[in-house]
């Protein structure tokens, strides 16, 4: 009778179970996105309608309600194609950097640099591969393949330097690409005042998981770009924590707490880098 009630009971727990993994998953992966504010409105008009027809059992509009549905599967992909894009792209791939130890230092020569090229106002553009290869965005550049130095990132973005146009892509500790033309976002609720440097790390974050770093030419100012989203005006130390949540792989928890914790620490961390306010008021920036 035990075993009868058990089997009765265990798959109707395992389709709640399943069904809870994916609504987590998928509200993570909305989460700090570009369509997640008309996700979440349509999402709140169709549960209000719905919850109207079924009581006042309206069954023309719970009819057109159904039929929506179709309708609103196809505006998903269309509304979160880059993000789908990237995420599909990181399927199977390894992280990109090494132990803890070498991606703190990686991090260090990014922000030494920021720091050297932001002091005399030298304009830069820092895309740091993740785990989305950029073989699209490489074509277009020049092969350097060579250790990542703040030296030699300084003597790349040198105003007289014939490479100094255009992005430098870094992989790992080495700098694989420079002279690269990343592409320009569409979007057209930003500040007029940004300029094309901005936009290409814009545009970037939004078609790979790139984190871009910027040094603006006009104010000396340093943003970071990641996942279509770009933070302005960042001190070097707002910048080091949010590269090292992103940037630093923690070690596996062993145990489901450990995991959670984790992961509700590496989404804090996230959503502070993402919706952190610049530190000054934003320029006019190329």
């Amino acid at each position: 009778m035990l075993f009868d009630s058990l089997q009765i009971i265990w798959r109707p727990a395992l389709e709640i179970l399943l069904l809870a993994v994916a609504i987590y998953y998928v509200f993570t992966f909305v989460r700090g996105t570009r369509g997640a504010s008309i996700v979440t409105g349509f999402l709140a008009l169709v549960l209000t309608l719905s919850l109207v027809t079924a009581l006042l059992e309206l069954t023309v509009l719970r009819w057109m309600l159904g039929s929506i549905t179709t309708f609103f599967v196809v505006a998903i992909l269309v509304i979160f194609q880059p993000e789908i894009r990237r995420m599909l792209a990181q399927v199977g791939n390894l992280e990109v950097f090494g132990n803890v130890h070498e991606q703190r230092e990686n991090i260090e020569v990014i922000i030494q640099t920021a720091e050297r090229l932001s002091e005399v106002r030298i304009g830069a553009l820092i895309a740091i591969e993740m785990s989305t290869p950029l073989h699209d965005m490489v074509e277009s550049g020049v092969p350097v393949d060579c250790i990542a130095t703040p030296e030699m990132l300084e003597t790349i973005f040198f105003p007289n330097n014939a490479i100094h146009d255009g992005g430098v892509i870094i992989r790992g500790d080495r700098i694989t690409h420079a002279a690269c033309i990343f592409p320009l976002t569409r979007r057209q609720d930003l500040n007029k005042s940004l300029g094309t440097r901005h936009r290409a790390a814009i545009g970037l974050s939004e078609e790979t998981d790139a984190v871009i770093v910027a040094v603006s030419e006009e104010t000396g100012a340093v943003s970071y770009a990641y996942k279509g989203q770009l933070t302005r005006g960042v001190s070097l130390e707002n910048l080091r924590a949010f590269l090292s949540s992103i940037l630093v792989v923690p070690e596996r928890p062993r145990t489901l707490a450990g995991w959670i914790k984790a992961r509700s620490a590496a989404l804090a961390a996230g959503d502070a880098g993402l919706s952190k306010p610049p530190s000054k008021p934003p320029g006019t920036e190329a």
